[in-house]
């Protein structure tokens, strides 16, 4: 729809320009040529504002003397644009085909009306009608336009030109649309579009950490374009605007000055706001500069990112001076080489003839009063200087290429036709040429790209006041949109350097440890700082939002800005008490070998053979493993560890009580049992096959134990640790294991404490008796500590019952034998074994007969209960000595004692020797006095 009307305002124009073609005013500059190429340039500011507007009528253009609305800036790219066509003519790439270009050069007054109707000239050649150049009453007609400045003019002339494809090469509109070619498939320009220029301010303002800055723009194509684009990839950037003020884009509009004050009072209500990116034009900025100085706004520390259209613009500093404003960044097109330009200016002076097909060049001698700084002709000054004081560099290269594209493009299609002839060249074989074509200046190469730019990166400025001298060519980097990154010029760097110590943000930096919060509705750089939760952390300044911890190997506290490793923690070789129970397992092992050395070395004596003789080396091979099982609660635990440390010490543990048992049951079977069951429990006692039995019940149990549920390390996590344990699977089966031992070793306590009374020298009963009862103690303990007791020393726990319950057995079975092996040499003796034998047996012999001598009438035919006695022992080859009251006869080998029953054959266990023979009780006191 806007197409549509920008065609209808451009039908209207063109009717009216033949209806009025005589009102219109003649191109300012004239020159003649085989190829006659048009020029659009801001000559002056404004056009009179129309006092009528009943009827179509031809503005005038501006000129305020007191305003200083004729326009250097414009005129100077103007002077580019004659001086490029005569430095192409004098060339070989022109010379050689022979053809010569000429030009004809209007002024657009900065309005898009007035060069809508310079345009229709290019499309409508028409007469002269006064005030212009000496021209024919019929001109040949225009091959290519370069212009305009403004990309709003732009855009409206390219629509127009549009309609018979007349090339048209802007210098300075960068409006991203115009890189559309459906919508304007004529036009090319020679620098980048506005969306590199956007995205080089946005890398700039976020590598100096500029995240709260505020935009003036223009209400014009040009600034609404340049505002979108900014915006969006400012705020991609995390980038706030915290305001956009936008200027009416003519300076004549009513509503310019209220705008400009708006302006002014939203910067002064933002002193936060340090940086303010600006796309106004030159004027406007001048305007607004005034105004901020009135209302006694402090400029100083602002930043002003000045965008191509006024960052070579020192006019805007007016009557002030630099540090008044502030400081400025400026963005401005790549610069060529002046020098030739320059020169041409200085002798612009000598050649009069010049300004008779020149009006501009007339106008610009004539201004009264003109000053270097304001703009303002003083009878002292050197017009040419004033020219080169206030030449753009960079547009004046820009110029400089856009004619030199259209010279090598005319050279393409003149080196094939005859140019000469009118009408043989049409304006859209000149464009298909120049999309093409690859033209040289100051020996490099260019081209247009696709979208019809040339995009050759920007030149980065910073303002500089030296002495008074305003340097606004200061180019301290170069920003290169291929890769998006800036290249800083040596030496050059310390003014933008010192410029990053500004601080333009909403809220200070959240620090590590903490992260953003904003508040619904408010700006995302507007924030408040808030302390991560425990186990979360941020490691860099503002963050959105707080990291988690790994919860199973790391921990923080509130506001941390890392984790911290959890302290890996179990019972480690290094850990004190540990050393301390590993020495004690140690030392068991040793004296276990030590021990079994001393029996085996001993295998023929007493002591060791009523140890048991075999069975006392299957007991202390047990024990190595149970001091090796408990070797394996230190360290860091395994799967492997766990499975191994539990089932190694139940069945070792289990082989231990199982030997045990079988010495109890040898003592079962010899006291206080019914005499019938005696021969039944005698031929059904088998040592090896009863601990083979029990073994197996124990392995059995370990086998489903390991099968169905087998213990295995665990992670158990807490705050600041990580407890790394054995899990034992099933509790249920680990207490199977555990009961099973212990009633192994309950029964060994009920059978060993029934032959307690033994004779005391040898009584083994008694040690089975507290080994057992320290080892069911021990454990009883252990279970309800095991239960509550949590942590790294859980397994020091069941480690030191395990060591409590083998120093118990080594310590009651073995030591004493030992001792009696070592030291007591004597009593590892037959002789010795039988005279304690027979001491006790004596002793219950005497008592029996004491007790029937007193009470014989009253106990005539009834038995009384004696202690045992033991008659005919089968390793005795002689009779000890006997006392002199003992009878000598009863202890010959093989042989009862006189009146005994000797019914039952047992074992009487004492001190851990076994004597074998004839257990014998008196049947009644009548006969037991016969001894």
């Amino acid at each position: 729809m806007g197409d549509v009307l920008h065609l209808l305002v451009i039908l209207s124009l063109l009717e009216t320009g033949n209806a009025k073609v005589g009102n219109f005013k003649a191109a300012g500059a004239t020159a003649p040529g085989d190829i006659l190429i048009g020029g659009l340039f801001p000559i002056h500011e404004g056009v009179e504002e129309s006092p009528n507007i009943s009827a179509p009528h031809v503005s005038q253009c501006v000129r305020y003397s007191k305003c200083n609305r004729f326009n250097t800036d414009g005129f100077i790219q103007a002077l580019a644009m004659i001086h490029a066509v005569e430095s192409a003519n004098r060339s070989p790439v022109l010379t050689a085909v022979g053809i010569s270009l000429g030009y004809r050069l209007h002024d657009s007054c900065s309005d898009v009306t007035t060069a809508l109707r310079a345009s229709a000239d290019f499309t409508q050649p028409t007469t002269d009608c006064g005030g212009g150049a000496n021209t024919s009453n019929s001109s040949p007609p225009i091959m290519a336009v370069i212009g305009a400045s403004s990309s709003e003019i732009s855009i409206s002339v390219a629509r127009q030109l549009n309609l018979k494809l007349i090339p048209q090469i802007s210098y300075a509109s960068t409006a991203i649309i115009l890189s559309d070619k459906n919508r304007f498939p004529a036009f090319l320009r020679t620098v980048p579009s506005d969306v590199y220029q956007t995205q080089a301010m946005v890398q700039l303002l976020s590598d100096s950490k500029w995240t709260w800055v505020g935009v003036v723009t223009t209400d014009g194509d040009y600034g609404r374009s340049a505002l979108d684009s900014f915006v969006s990839q400012a705020t991609a950037s995390g980038i706030c605007v915290a305001f956009k003020e936008i200027l009416p884009d003519s300076l004549t509009s009513p509503d310019s000055e209220s705008a400009i004050s708006q302006a002014a009072a939203t910067l002064q209500s933002n002193p936060n706001v340090k940086v303010v990116v600006s796309f106004a034009k030159p004027t406007q900025m001048m305007y607004l500069y005034q105004k901020l100085r009135s209302l006694g706004s402090g400029l100083g520390e602002r930043v002003w990112v000045a965008s191509d259209s006024w960052s070579s613009s020192k006019e805007v500093l007016g009557e002030m001076d630099l540090p008044d404003i502030g400081n400025v960044v400026g963005f401005s097109f790549k610069r060529g080489n002046l020098a030739p330009f320059h020169h041409y200016l200085m002798n612009l002076s000598d050649i009069n003839d010049v300004i008779g097909n020149n009006s501009f060049l007339k106008e610009f001698y004539s201004l009264p009063n003109r000053s270097e700084n304001s703009g303002v002709l003083s009878s002292s000054t050197v017009p040419a200087e004033i020219l080169l004081n206030n030449s753009h560099v960079n547009v004046v290269f820009n110029v400089e290429m856009a004619v030199s594209a259209i010279a090598h493009a005319v050279a393409d299609i003149c080196s094939e036709k005859d140019c000469k002839t009118p009408g043989t060249v049409q304006p859209w074989e000149v464009l298909g040429a120049l999309k093409d074509s690859h033209f040289e200046l100051e020996g490099k190469s260019y081209t247009f790209d696709q979208k019809g730019d040339i995009n050759l990166g920007y030149d980065v400025t910073v303002w500089r006041s030296v002495r008074g001298v305003i340097n606004v060519h200061d180019v301290v980097a170069e920003y290169h949109p291929i890769n998006k990154s800036f290249s800083y010029t040596s030496g050059n760097t310390k003014n933008l350097t010192d410029l990053r110590n500004v601080v333009s943000v909403c809220s200070p930096s959240c620090e590590p440890g903490k992260f953003k919060k904003t508040a619904e509705g408010q700006h995302t750089c507007c924030y408040e700082c808030i302390n991560c939760t425990e186990n979360h952390y941020s490691n860099n300044t503002d963050m959105d939002q707080c990291l988690s911890c790994d919860t199973k190997t790391e921990w923080s506290l509130e506001g941390s800005s890392g984790c911290t490793h959890k302290t890996l923690e179990f019972f480690s070789w290094q850990d004190g008490f540990a050393v301390v129970l590993l020495a004690l397992a140690a030392l068991g092992i040793v004296l276990v070998l030590l021990v079994g050395a001393l029996f085996l070395h001993h295998h023929q004596t007493p002591v060791v053979k009523a140890a048991g003789g075999a069975l006392s080396q299957i007991i202390l091979l047990s024990l190595v493993g149970s001091f090796v099982s408990a070797v394996f609660f230190v360290g860091h635990p395994s799967s492997l560890q766990c499975k191994v440390r539990q089932v190694l010490f139940g069945l070792s543990f289990t082989l231990c009580v199982s030997c045990i048992l079988v010495k109890s049951l040898k003592i079962l079977l010899a006291f206080q049992l019914n005499p019938d069951l005696k021969d039944v429990l005698r031929r059904l006692y088998q040592p090896y096959a009863i601990i083979c039995l029990c073994v197996i019940l124990q392995v059995l149990t370990c086998t489903l134990w390991l099968v169905l549920q087998s213990p295995r390390k665990k992670a158990t996590i807490f705050t600041t640790t990580v407890l790394a344990e054995c899990d034992e699977g099933s509790q249920v089966a680990f207490g199977v294991m555990l009961g099973y031992i212990a009633v192994l070793a309950l029964v060994c306590f009920a059978c060993a404490f029934k032959g307690r009374k033994l004779p005391q020298k040898y009584n083994e009963a008694r040690f089975i008796t507290f080994s057992m009862l320290l080892y069911l103690m021990s454990w009883l303990i252990f279970v309800p500590v095991y239960v509550t007791t949590s942590g790294k020393y859980l397994p020091a726990v069941e480690m030191v019952v395990i060591l409590i319950s083998n120093y118990g057995i080594l310590s009651c079975h073995f030591f004493p034998k030992c001792y009696v092996i070592l030291f007591k040499k004597e009593h590892n003796t037959k002789r010795a074994f039988m005279k304690n034998v027979y001491e006790y047996s004596r002793k219950g012999i005497t008592v029996s007969s004491s007790v029937s001598e007193t009470s014989a009438s009253q106990t005539e035919g009834k038995c009384i209960s004696h202690p045992y006695s033991i008659s005919s022992p089968s390793f005795f080859m002689s009779p000890p000595p006997m006392e002199p009251t003992a009878p000598q006869n009863c202890w010959s080998v093989g042989q009862n004692i006189q009146g005994i029953d000797t019914a039952t054959h047992c074992t009487i266990v004492d001190h851990g020797v076994f004597a074998t023979g004839q257990l014998t009780r008196p049947r009644c006191l009548r006969r037991s006095m016969s001894l």
